[in-house]
């Protein structure tokens, strides 16, 4: 186990992964059914009222003040209808361009605010931030709660990495998997000391399914406003430069072929 510092990260967010909350259509087809409901009133008063103001008696003719702010009250509930309906398709294309932004995370490097890393190859790593000085526990416990690792140190400001090496208290190798980190800290005049920690890994996929969608590092799933940072990859890089390289080519063909025509 070592620690060492690094620059520093950003500022302390749940330290559990988020769950998410599925998408349902329930809202949507209540108020369609609703609209129908509305419609299909609206459709049957105007019949009604047509139907008895041509069989009207021409010498005592009838009060229509009530179908007239009946009418007024129709018109006011449709409006009102076709306001939901433009809002539910701006929520739509929100939600739309906010899984569009989520997918475009697959393959980053990222960092989330959180406390469970993955162990591959003998190692998992966390950052911490303490606020100030004090005499910090280290507490590792697997994916079942079992603690499997403690250590205790003295730590000082600034965003660190601690480093674990897989080996519990009896010194033997833990399995591959995910382990959360818990850190305890306490100043010289025995106040608590907040630690906040943050993990890095790759994006793996994203679930468009919940809203917010969840993006999915080291077998945890973290939503959007859970990322301080994201590393763009060499590849997406390099795939970026290819790109950019084929558009110049086409772009200088495009260029000659339109010189000779003139």
């Amino acid at each position: 186990m070592t620690t060492a510092t690094i620059p520093a990260t950003t500022t302390l967010l749940p330290a559990t992964p988020t769950t998410g909350t599925p998408k349902s259509t329930t809202d949507s087809a209540s108020q369609l059914d609703l609209n129908n409901q509305i419609a299909g009133n609206f459709t049957e008063f105007l019949g009604l009222l047509t139907t008895q103001l041509q069989n009207q008696d021409p010498m005592s003719p009838m009060d229509t003040n009530q179908f007239t702010q009946q009418l007024v009250e129709f018109a006011s509930v449709e409006q009102q209808m076709n306001t939901n309906t433009n809002l539910q398709t701006l929520v739509s294309l929100q939600q739309t361009a906010q899984d569009s932004q989520a997918l475009n995370f697959v393959g980053q490097t990222v960092t989330v605010n959180g406390a469970t890393a993955a162990l591959a190859n003998n190692q998992a790593q966390w950052t911490f931030n303490p606020t100030n000085p004090a005499t910090a526990t280290f507490t590792v416990t697997n994916a079942t709660g079992q603690t499997v690792f403690t250590h205790s140190a003295t730590v000082q400001p600034g965003s660190q990495q601690f480093t674990w090496n897989g080996q519990n208290n009896n010194g033997q190798a833990s399995p591959a998997g995910t382990y959360t980190l818990a850190i305890s800290a306490t100043s010289a005049n025995g106040t608590s000391v907040a630690v906040p920690t943050t993990v890095t890994g790759v994006v793996s996929s994203v679930d468009v399914s919940k809203n917010p969608p969840l993006l999915s590092v080291g077998g945890q799933s973290y939503s959007i406003n859970q990322i301080v940072n994201v590393t763009q990859s060499s590849t997406s890089l390099s795939s970026i430069e290819s790109s950019l390289a084929d558009m110049t080519t086409e772009l200088t063909t495009l260029t000659n072929q339109l010189s000779t025509l003139l």
